[in-house]
């Protein structure tokens, strides 16, 4: 079951669910717009010749970081990583994210394969951004850019994903090595 926008804003007001900021004008009927932030984590092409992730050989990457009012173009084919300005996360609750289609229409994925947030993560979501279309697109810090979902759990979970969450204490790494899982 999905939280509606009465819903979530009850559960953000009773701290089942963080998200700073809180702005009830987000608030779509089912789900919570969130917007770009300013860090972007891209390929040195010119330091990387190959990837394979099997012998842990990854792209050089470099930070970039762009100021509010500023542009980042994503060319066409390129993928690079971003951050969300919101800071969120629940014990409580199942966070997904998803694109918004406005943005998919133009080409622009949001995620490939990173759409869910277990319960005990808490963070700026890293936004796997891939612009798909045959044209550059502008994306900016502070554009709608995702929209989050919220769904109750059946039960608490035995584990939290603050104990045993690869991405846990920093979820800016792009490559963290897998905690070991504990068991009871």
């Amino acid at each position: 079951m999905f939280l509606c926008d009465i819903d979530i804003e009850k559960a953000v007001r009773a701290k089942e669910i963080v998200l700073r900021p809180f702005d009830a004008r987000r608030l779509q009927p089912a789900s919570y717009d969130i917007r770009l932030g300013n860090k972007f984590i891209v390929n040195d092409e010119s330091a990387t010749h190959l990837i394979d992730p099997v012998k842990k050989i990854f792209a050089k990457t470099r930070e970039v970081e762009i100021k509010d009012g500023e542009e980042f173009i994503l060319h066409p084919g390129i993928s690079v990583l971003g951050t969300s300005k919101e800071y969120f996360g629940s014990d409580h609750y199942l966070v997904q994210i998803g694109g918004k289609s406005s943005l998919a229409r133009i080409g622009l994925m949001i995620h490939n394969t990173a759409g869910i947030i277990n319960p005990g993560h808490f963070l700026n979501v890293t936004l796997e951004l891939t612009n798909q279309n045959n044209v550059p697109i502008i994306l900016r810090p502070g554009m709608d850019i995702a929209q989050l979902t919220f769904s109750k759990l059946s039960s608490p979970p035995r584990k939290s994903y603050q104990k045993i969450g690869r991405y846990a204490d920093n979820n800016w790494n792009n490559f963290a090595s897998a905690k070991k899982r504990r068991t009871k």
